[in-house]
């Protein structure tokens, strides 16, 4: 009998549901869904577009495909789940299920980074040095760029999750309604001291090379903008860092707002649930629209709007 109640305390979880009215169940639900279904529309479409049309296979593109990719693995991740537990009113998950899911949350968070800066980057060289960016953004350069992107959001995100599966749990309940590493790590034991630090390390090192990047590539599209004296070059440079720096705002302050939600003692906890999910849903329904409604290629082979110029 004690080696059953081991096998359960170590592989079955209980999770902190949602109060739900009554009556609310379902409207929430179908709210839900539709979120669901139109960002995972959005992402698979503006996915589909980038492979099937050639003229979008460009560095620019290739790099941008894993914006839509990383969207829907996020919200992927979280939000059926977090459904599911509401339409049949459980609350519970298995051990492995819950790290992979914590596993994806964190790889999708810090995917957004790497991803920005790398296509900050790419509009770095494709604005500042327009004559040498076939030779430098070569498909070998863009492949080892994807891969770096994801290699170090890889290599980030394994560290945290093997410290944390060194640790013994001592308890099943996770106080939260899907997984994420500082909820795991509240369900050991042991002495979390190198977690916290590895985990802080790793989060400023992320934000650090991303943002780095990124305010060195945007001050000098900025510098090369207010130099040239081409309107039309001007203006399209303008509008892709708009449409990146918009994405790049919208996840760092939705961001900003679930760690605050967490730090004050009066907000109520299905609040915090909420702050926490934002993550999860804002970016990957904007960023397709963003992008879609601001890049002329992908309205143009979206809608099939074929501008024939005579030479």
């Amino acid at each position: 009998m004690a080696v059953m109640e081991n096998v359960s305390i170590s592989f079955e979880l209980s999770l902190d549901p949602f109060f739900i009215p009554a009556g609310a169940r379902y409207p929430i639900f179908f709210v839900g869904l539709a979120i669901y279904l139109f960002s995972a529309a959005c992402n698979m479409t503006l996915l589909g577009l980038i492979v099937a049309k050639r003229s979008l296979h460009k560095p620019m593109y290739f790099i941008l495909f894993s914006l839509p990719f990383n969207d829907l693995v996020g919200i992927t991740a979280m939000l059926p789940k977090v459904l599911s537990d509401i339409l049949t009113d459980t609350s519970s998950t298995y051990y492995p299920l819950c790290v992979l899911q914590g596993f994806l949350l964190h790889m999708y968070g810090g995917g957004i980074l790497f991803i920005l800066a790398a296509m900050a980057f790419d509009r770095y060289v494709a604005i500042c040095s327009p004559l040498r960016y076939n030779t430098l953004m070569t498909p070998k350069a863009v492949a080892a760029i994807i891969a770096l992107v994801w290699g170090l959001d890889f290599i980030f995100i394994f560290t945290i999750f093997v410290l944390q599966a060194r640790l013994p749990r001592c308890k099943s309940k996770l106080m939260n309604v899907f997984c994420d590493n500082p909820s795991l790590l509240k369900m050991t034991c042991g002495n979390t001291l190198i977690n916290n630090i590895v985990g802080l390390t790793n989060t400023a090192l992320m934000q650090i090379i991303s943002i780095s990047i990124q305010v060195v590539s945007y001050v000098k599209i900025l510098i090369a903008c207010l130099v040239t004296r081409q309107n039309e070059t001007r203006s399209k440079a303008i509008n892709t860092c708009v449409a990146q720096l918009v994405i790049f705002f919208s996840f760092e302050i939705t961001s900003t707002f679930t760690i605050l939600s967490h730090r004050f003692q009066h907000v109520s906890p299905d609040l915090q649930k909420i702050m926490g999910m934002l993550i999860f849903l804002v970016p990957p329904i904007l960023n397709p629209i963003v992008y879609g409604l601001n890049s002329h290629e992908i309205r143009r082979n979206l809608f099939g709007h074929h501008n024939k110029v005579s030479t």
